[in-house]
């Protein structure tokens, strides 16, 4: 059996929803195409059942990509505000928690029935369970399942990345894109825990659980939050934002000390030059634990001034190789993915492949941590979905 629509969508996750929506509300008949047993899987797990649905202070810098400008159009055409005011309509209670995030204050489910309910209220047709075995294009593109046949003039891939594969991630959507002659810039773990070498390892992960305030830095970008100490390395919010950036055999650099001047902290008659002086200093900065550990690896050889300026900017620029990262089983989201080059920033349209889209996670384009990939699956579904 072949049903036929105004266009297919394939994903229900947060960029798929928003463009069925979009599109039903123009009046079009919309079939989204969801292989697992319920829509919005990754909403529900997302700022832990929380859903860190926006971030107000969402800027175009905020994004990675191949092309830094391609985002713009998009979320010029549908800000924090517009999705905010969407959820205002559904009467979700929502605060901000740092930085311009905004999260439920119930749980993540508020997020995925608000768009459960906006798909009923414009008609459009979700079918879940639904695995697909091929896609074809003559006259239309024909997507087949095990169970039947859709036909539509225009098909919008909204499948999302490798990230998270125990949720049900694929590579469907570049193997999609590559179908069609689309290129797809190499996928990679973004906003993922790093991995220390085994000395590093060694010597700082029995603090595994232990955290702190730095500013974290690969190359010339910097972000100042809290890193956290694992069995194997690195995570928390200032090392999963840096890790988007860090390349494979570079170093990342620590500033343990954010914004403090310790030279005169090291001079007389301020403090004695002693190791039990720097130890005192160094606990007053840093977890005791950690600022002990650390302090054992970087001991200066004598007490001068040669050797204490070493020491403090040390403190300020740590550097550490990383070995690798977590990988997609702990990457948030993945960068990567198909090539702006190929798509139309109105539309998210394939230039040369009329009636086809590519939208959300599946893009490369890749938000900074704090609810920016939603406003990203958001703006970018609300383009395509504009547009069919």
């Amino acid at each position: 059996m072949t049903s036929s629509f105004d266009a297919i969508v394939l994903g229900a996750g947060a960029a798929g929803l928003m463009c069925a929506i979009q599109a039903g509300r123009r009046g079009r008949r919309v079939a989204v195409l969801e292989r697992a047993l319920r829509p919005g899987k990754k909403i529900l797990i997302s700022g832990g059942g929380r859903c860190n649905f926006t971030n107000l202070h969402c800027r175009p810098e905020n994004f990675l990509s191949a092309n830094p400008h391609f985002c713009k159009s998009a979320l010029a055409r549908y800000t924090p505000a517009d999705f905010l005011a969407l959820v205002e309509k559904h009467h979700i209670p929502y605060h901000e928690k740092t930085l311009g995030q905004l999260f439920c204050d119930r749980s993540a489910r508020d997020i995925v029935d608000l768009l459960e309910r906006e798909c009923s209220e414009t008609g459009v047709r979700v079918f879940l369970n639904t695995s697909i075995t091929g896609v074809r294009r003559d006259t239309a593109f024909e997507v087949s399942t095990a169970a039947a046949r859709f036909r539509a003039p225009a098909l919008v891939v909204a499948t999302g990345g490798l990230s998270i594969p125990k949720m049900g991630a694929t590579g469907f959507g570049y193997a999609l894109a590559r179908q069609f002659g689309l290129n797809v810039i190499d996928p990679r773990p973004a906003l993922v825990p790093l991995v220390l070498g085994p000395e590093d390892r060694a010597r700082y992960c029995g603090l595994a659980g232990v955290s702190f305030d730095t500013i974290a830095s690969a190359g010339s970008h910097r972000f100042r939050e809290k890193t956290l100490v694992t069995h194997r390395g690195l995570s928390g919010p200032a090392i999963l934002q840096t890790s988007s950036y860090w390349e494979p055999g570079r170093p990342i650099a620590l500033d343990l000390a954010p914004e403090r001047d310790l030279g005169p902290s090291f001079q007389p008659p301020l403090a004695p030059r002693t190791l039990a002086a720097a130890r005192l200093l160094l606990r007053s900065l840093l977890p005791a634990r950690f600022a002990d550990v650390w302090l054992d690896a970087h001991t200066p050889a004598r007490w001068n001034d040669s050797s204490l300026s070493r020491l403090h900017r040390l403190l300020h620029h740590w550097q550490l190789i990383p070995t690798g990262t977590e990988g997609f089983d702990k990457a948030e989201v993945t960068a990567g993915g198909v090539d702006t080059g190929d798509l139309s920033a109105r539309s998210l349209e394939a230039r040369n492949v009329p009636g086809l889209f590519f939208i959300g996670e599946v893009v490369d384009v890749t938000g900074h941590l704090g609810g920016f990939n939603f406003q990203w699956a958001w703006a970018s579904g609300n383009a395509a979905g504009q547009s069919l």
